[in-house]
């Protein structure tokens, strides 16, 4: 088949959906993406019994489930992905020959009528497959994917220029996968994106140096360098970063936040975007969300059998204050989640006051914190208390006003949790008087006091047998004649990034108020005191429940010492 490149039909030229056609390439010839973002059907539980009835009418083969039906490498590459969400489209891989017919499945009766329009692009016939709407959608999410190109290969065509005059062509909300006919410097930042989210990565970082532009992602608590870009188009770059969080583009001398949401496929990642003004440049920081990431009940923690039980019981207590404690990004979100889930019920009243809200809790009320806008902490708890709650989240304990606020609450009959910035469980107590709560106060509402840590797991693909010298053992309190039958490390392999490490675990170390306890807090005892104490009485700390995880094989000498160097104990 040759001649000029065919346009395209016109039912596509519509208000809500507008294709510009690319020039023709060497080798094929490809659909331009659709200007508009992609429009996906809506998906009801009629359309699959309808085009069931269609299939048998017609005798199209209908195929319930494309589980197993790897997609052609022919159509992701040349329809883009949102002509095929509108549709409900997706061309299915085969062994026959480039001009043999393309089974193609279609979701929908209106994707036949476009079927001419996917064969004259593809300059091949097709065969209609009909399929549940669902199964096609997610078969095109995953098939686009898994096609999406390396940025690596996007850094060596940018085209200082190009950028220059398509940097202004943005939207509100862009899909990551929808990377045809958009500017290079657009396509790299949403495949940086992209890339950093497929590796389940929680921030990253575009940091300027004298002569480039380095991009570092961090997964599993620890930086990568991932990328050099070219010094010549970090201001672009910037500037695309700035405009999808709402930022001033113009001002370069001020620190500045701001907010996006993207789209990977079917899932919604947030991003918090911070920009900071450094000698060489603009350095900015995106804290990614994923939105439909999955919540992890208690039991996957990693919590030793005895403190899960311990803390199941806690929280089931009617009312009181529980703290959990810890750095940033030692998963105190996830457990104070994994405990309202366990909560969570239609007997109970549960507010939350986050900042941000990371995850959607069904049945939960959850409110956003804006300093903004006047909401903050201690003032949204005192709205909240009006709205009869049983149980109460507040994101974090930052000043007295919330201290007291979340100590009220709890001695006035709800059950409270909350977080805090300290090393140990025990250092919590003494955080809340350095608050200017009195001790009588703090002693009669807390309940009990979870510190944890993340530490990285081995990987399973690379990990070897290990045994450790008796002075690594030593370094974390454990005798020389221990028996380390199950100790293992990580060599490196290219699925943990040479790294020996896949994935976290967290350290647990769970300090119950008792009688003694209060004792000491009412008496103004140091940390150090209550800490003693209650590992007399059977407490295990952050660095004992971490050699545990080594005994077991989990992680590393390395790991446990480098996350607990500053826990008491």
């Amino acid at each position: 088949m040759s001649g000029p490149q065919p346009q395209l039909d016109h039912t596509l030229q519509s208000p809500a959906v507008c294709v510009d056609v690319a020039s023709s390439q060497e080798g094929g010839q490809s659909i331009g993406a659709m200007t508009e973002p992609p429009i996906s059907p809506p998906l009801s539980s009629d359309d699959e019994a309808k085009l069931h009835r269609l299939a048998e009418s017609t005798g199209i083969e209908f195929c319930r489930d494309l589980v197993g039906r790897p997609a052609s490498m022919a159509f992701t590459h040349r329809i883009p992905i949102a002509f095929a969400r509108r549709y409900l489209l997706l061309g299915l891989a085969s062994d026959s020959k480039d001009h043999e017919e393309l089974a193609v499945a279609a979701g929908s009766s209106e994707g036949l009528a476009h079927l001419d329009v996917v064969s004259r692009y593809l300059r091949r016939p097709v065969a209609p497959i009909l399929a549940s709407p669902s199964s096609v959608l997610t078969a095109i999410n995953l098939a686009y994917q898994q096609n999406t190109r390396e940025v690596q290969t996007v850094i060596d065509k940018l085209d200082r220029t190009q950028v220059l005059a398509q940097i202004s062509e943005l939207g509100s909300r862009d899909d990551l996968l929808d990377t045809a006919s958009r500017a290079p410097v657009i396509q790299l930042v949403n495949l940086i994106l992209f890339e950093a989210v497929k590796q389940l990565a929680s921030d990253i970082h575009i940091q300027p140096y004298e002569d480039r532009l380095v991009v570092r992602t961090r997964i599993d608590g620890t930086l990568f360098d991932s990328h050099m870009l070219p010094k010549g188009v970090q201001d672009e770059v910037i500037s695309r970063l700035k405009v999808m969080g709402g930022m001033n583009i113009a001002e370069r001398r001020l620190a500045q936040d701001g907010r996006a949401t993207v789209q990977v496929g079917d899932r919604i990642i947030d991003l918090r975007i911070a920009s900071l003004p450094t000698s060489h440049g603009e350095r900015v920081v995106i804290r990614l969300l994923d939105k439909s990431a999955r919540l992890y009940s208690l039991d996957e923690l990693g919590m030793p059998p005895e403190s899960l039980q311990i803390f199941q019981r806690l929280i089931h207590i009617e009312h009181g204050l529980i703290l959990v404690t810890g750095p940033t990004g030692s998963g105190k979100s996830t457990t104070l989640y994994g405990a309202l889930q366990e909560l969570n019920g239609t007997a109970l009243n549960i507010l939350t006051l986050e900042d941000p809200i990371e995850y959607q809790l069904p049945g939960i009320s959850q409110t956003q914190v804006s300093d903004r806008k006047g909401m903050t902490f201690s003032s949204g708890l005192r709205h909240v208390l009006r709205q009869d709650p049983d149980i109460i989240m507040v994101g974090e304990i930052r000043d007295r006003d919330t201290a007291v606020m979340a100590i009220q609450s709890a001695l006035t009959g709800h059950l409270v949790f909350s977080t805090l910035h300290t090393n140990d469980s025990a250092s919590a107590m003494i955080r809340l008087l350095d608050l200017g709560i009195e001790p009588y106060l703090v002693a009669s509402s807390v309940i009990g006091i979870l510190a944890q840590r993340l530490v990285r797991r081995i990987c399973d693909d690379c990990a070897r047998p290990y045994t450790p010298t008796a002075e690594e053992l030593k370094r974390i309190g454990l005798n020389s004649k221990t028996p380390c039958d199950s100790c293992r490390i990580g060599v490196g392999c290219e699925r943990c990034r040479r790294s020996g490490y896949r994935g976290r675990v967290g350290l647990f170390e769970l300090l119950v108020i008792d009688e003694a306890i209060r004792e000491l807090v009412q008496q103004r005892a140091t940390a150090a005191r209550i800490l003693s104490a209650a590992t007399a009485r059977g407490m295990q700390t952050i660095r004992q429940t971490g050699s545990q995880k080594l005994l077991e094989g989990v992680t590393t000498i390395s790991e446990v010492v480098r996350v607990t160097a500053r826990a008491t104990g």
